[in-house]
């Protein structure tokens, strides 16, 4: 996220603020221009400083400009090399291809490791690109890749006869971008710097390499980018870009050609790779959640995220791009921020927990178990008023996420174990809760607390949804070591599947009950599926030092201090 902080000051500045947009896409954000014919533009950190250059009437929609300035470079797809207008006093050669996710791989049925691929989506290919450009830079087997700056979407839609895709293969690519809508109907560019050089096919037939080195190099920079943990499914010379210089070729420091690396619409990650990224990010995710709350707050908070405490927690807060929506991580952490982004959970597949409530478990892309569930806050608890115990229910009303989270932080500085809550998101759209169930109790009580620009925290037209760790064991003992996990079962669910004694279970609640009560805290409407307990990952139930099932607090709406 710190590379891209460039983007999140464009678009902070006074300038561009309101008008333009960040999108982030496969771990790389764009800033997102909607031109005034409704053309997009996305610019890549690369591309942001030359972004008057990159505007299409600068290079590409002013045709007579084009037809000046334009070199038709060869390959099987549409792809030239442009120099864009001079403006501020610069001008920028670059390179432009038309995408081809969703057609049919010329030559595939003769080439088996063609077979299974497809040509990488615009925002796939440039996630790899950016991933491997940042490889190869901490590489002792120098190569340079081509810098992506853009992509470019004109706003006129085409049938697909005329973009040649199949219908079947790109409405798979649309299903697989959870983060970003693709459109079928439109075309996308990729823009490309240009890198300096002619490719090793050309010098072959310039007589500037002879066939066995033209192989040589192709192969070698294969291996160099295999090592790396990628792979481009078409390999060929025409890929390799060396440079003539002096009657040679620049060279490294080794006396090697230095060579570079164009054209990535099949480029992909090995699977050793893939593997290895899945299992680094999670690392890195367990860890920071350990410390998630100790750690300094960064001097330099991101452009985009402030630090806010609320009823004594500490929360990175920020604005959801996506769905003008707004979001509270719990801790000081702001790399954790991205994770609990809607969409890499809201649309993962989800396992409902409750018959009554909406409340839904999901293990998100970033291969994180989570549950979420609608806050009731506003809402008049379904209480009978002629039952005393209800009577006390209804009179206190639902805790806000807010004083969710914060009751559940306080039981944890306490002593007694709860569920890890994680985050708050507001949503974007409105809703309307009707006169005869709404209750304005937390609206009042939270009157006086607002965002760091300007809103008030709790509103009363928008869904809230509070998001926990999915319980599967202790958060040091998952950053020091992922798996041997824990499977916890509420007090209600083990007694009915037998695993405990009607005894046993009137205990836990009983223990339960005592242990809030000693620090100042009630459950006003205390239920077995309130309590967790735990068992190994051998089925042995996980006792405290007293040898009693340790139990842990997961539900948090009626706890009253």
């Amino acid at each position: 996220m710190i590379e891209d902080i460039q983007i999140r000051e464009w678009f902070y500045s006074e300038k561009n603020h309101n008008k333009n947009e960040i999108v982030k896409a496969l771990d790389v954000e764009y800033a997102h221009i909607k031109l005034e014919n409704e053309d997009d533009l996305y610019l890549t950190k690369y591309g942001l400083p030359f972004l008057e250059n990159l505007r299409p009437e600068n290079f590409w929609t002013d045709k007579n400009w084009f037809n000046e300035n334009f070199t038709r470079l060869s390959g099987t797809s549409s792809i030239y090399k442009i120099k864009t207008k001079r403006i501020n006093g610069r001008c920028k050669d670059i390179v432009i291809k038309w995408n081809r996710m969703g057609q049919d791989i010329p030559g595939a049925e003769y080439c088996e490791e063609l077979m299974s691929a497809e040509f990488n989506s615009p925002f796939e290919e440039f996630s790899l690109v950016m991933e491997l450009g940042n490889t190869m830079s901490n590489s002792s087997g120098k190569i340079i890749i081509q810098k992506p700056l853009a992509i470019y979407v004109p706003s006129k839609p085409q049938k697909l006869w005329q973009t040649g895709r199949k219908e079947y293969k790109i409405r798979l690519k649309i299903r697989s971008h959870k983060e970003i809508t693709l459109d079928m109907h439109r075309s996308y560019a990729v823009i490309y710097e240009w890198l300096k050089g002619i490719d090793a096919a050309f010098a072959c037939r310039e007589g500037v390499l002879d066939e066995k080195l033209m192989e040589s190099l192709t192969l070698n920079a294969e291996e160099k980018i295999e090592k790396e943990g990628f792979i481009v499914r078409d390999r060929k010379p025409q890929h390799v870009i060396i440079r003539p210089e002096g009657g040679d070729f620049l060279r490294d420091r080794q006396g090697k050609i230095l060579c570079g690396l164009v054209d990535f619409e099949l480029l992909d990650r090995t699977p050793e790779r893939e593997e290895m990224v899945k299992k680094a990010k999670r690392t890195d995710y367990l860890k920071r959640q350990r410390d998630r709350f100790t750690i300094e707050i960064p001097r330099k908070f991101h452009p985009h995220l402030h630090h806010v405490n609320i009823f004594g927690v500490d929360y990175v807060y920020g604005h959801v791009e996506s769905t003008k929506g707004r979001l509270w991580v719990a801790g000081k952490d702001p790399y954790l921020f991205d994770y609990f982004l809607p969409e890499r959970w809201k649309q993962a597949p989800k396992t409902k927990l409750s018959q009554h409530r909406a409340i839904y478990y999901t293990v998100t892309k970033d291969n994180i178990h989570l549950v979420w569930k609608f806050s009731m806050v506003g809402l008049q608890p379904d209480m009978d008023p002629f039952k005393e115990d209800e009577q006390k229910i209804l009179a206190y009303g639902c805790n806000s996420p807010f004083e969710e989270v914060s009751l559940a932080v306080e039981l944890s500085c306490k002593g007694i174990a709860t569920i890890y809550p994680r985050a708050i998101y507001m949503t974007g759209t409105e809703t309307e809760i009707s006169d005869n169930l709404f209750d304005n109790s937390r609206y009042e009580s939270h009157k006086d607390y607002f965002t760091p620009d300007g809103m008030p925290i709790l509103m009363k037209n928008r869904d809230y949804i509070t998001i926990w760790g999915y319980w599967n064991g202790p958060d040091e003992k998952l950053a020091a070591k992922d798996g041997d996990f824990y499977e916890g079962v509420n007090a209600l669910h083990a007694y009915r599947e037998g695993v405990i004694t009607r005894e046993e279970y009137l205990n836990l609640l009983r223990v339960g009950k005592e242990r809030l009560s000693k620090v100042g805290i009630e459950d006003l409407n205390l239920r077995g599926r309130h309590i967790l307990i735990s068992f190994d990952s051998k089925g042995t139930l996980i006792t405290d030092e007293r040898g009693l099932p340790e139990i842990r607090i997961c539900n948090f709406e009626f706890l009253k201090k």
